[in-house]
């Protein structure tokens, strides 16, 4: 047997969209305690819906009407729409919390039935199926389906996977050209941060070498003080050291002249 689980496959007319007017189809192969998997194929309208259950050899259909599911939702107290989506929910993907049934019934026909909780209670739905009047059809066109969509589920995968290498190649390339910019910012910065060590250095030279030139220039200054102070001091030295001995002589000359008049 074929290993779908659950195919659902939507139609939609452009024409009747506005009234709502909307078909989809399912096909479920329904695995079911203590017997054989069993596929479902629905297919189910605005109102009503259709089902085809195979077991590989014998086949079994229900149609089931508009005022029959008008009926079965207002025992439920609930509207058709509602009514049809939890119908389509649970016969078109098998619910792990359900319990399914496909027991037989009079003349034939199979009672499909499932559980599911509303409000904490538990309830059931059943459907009856009739035997089909040519099972063949109805297994060959479930069958058909199934190749159908196994085939349409192909394309699709091949077309994401094409589409997930193509992302994979330009999330590469992206990374690639993040990663170059990432270096060349970090490049760029290396070098300004260099030039900027450069030219930091450059004026502190610059300002260490006016500091020592001011400092010498200072030195300088000081010293020719120093030089004009000790020959000032040195001129002055001088001249007292004449005038002591102008006096020196003056008082010799005074001297000699006194002797010379007690002498005459």
């Amino acid at each position: 047997m074929i290993g779908v689980n659950s195919i659902v496959v939507g139609d939609f007319d452009l024409k009747t969209m506005v009234e709502s007017e909307k078909t989809k189809h399912t096909c479920l192969r329904l695995e079911i305690s203590g017997a054989d998997p069993i596929f479902v194929k629905g297919t189910w309208h605005h109102s009503r819906f259709d089902i085809s259950v195979t077991d590989g050899s014998s086949s079994w259909i229900c149609n089931a009407t508009e005022e029959e599911v008008a009926e079965r939702a207002a025992q439920w107290d609930q509207p058709v729409s509602e009514y049809l989506e939890l119908a389509e929910r649970y016969l078109g993907f098998q619910q792990s919390h359900s319990v399914y049934g496909f027991s037989d019934a009079l003349e034939g026909s199979k009672r499909l039935s499932w559980t599911f909780e509303k409000e904490g209670t538990k309830l059931e739905w059943r459907w009856k199926c009739k035997p089909s009047d040519d099972s063949k059809k109805i297994t060959v066109g479930i069958l058909d389906f199934l190749m159908e969509a196994n085939i349409r589920l192909s394309e699709e995968v091949v077309n994401k996977t094409r589409s997930f290498e193509k992302m994979k190649c330009e999330a590469e390339r992206c990374l690639a050209q993040g990663e170059k910019l990432c270096d060349e910012k970090t490049e760029f910065e290396n070098a300004t941060y260099a030039k900027f060590l450069s030219v930091l250095n450059a004026k502190k030279a610059k300002l260490r070498a006016l500091r020592d030139k001011e400092d010498s220039g200072r030195a300088v200054e000081e010293e020719e003080s120093t030089d004009k102070a000790e020959s000032f001091d040195s001129g002055r030295s001088d001249n007292e050291q004449s005038e002591e001995e102008a006096s020196k002589k003056a008082s010799s000359s005074k001297a000699r002249g006194r002797k010379r008049a007690v002498r005459s």
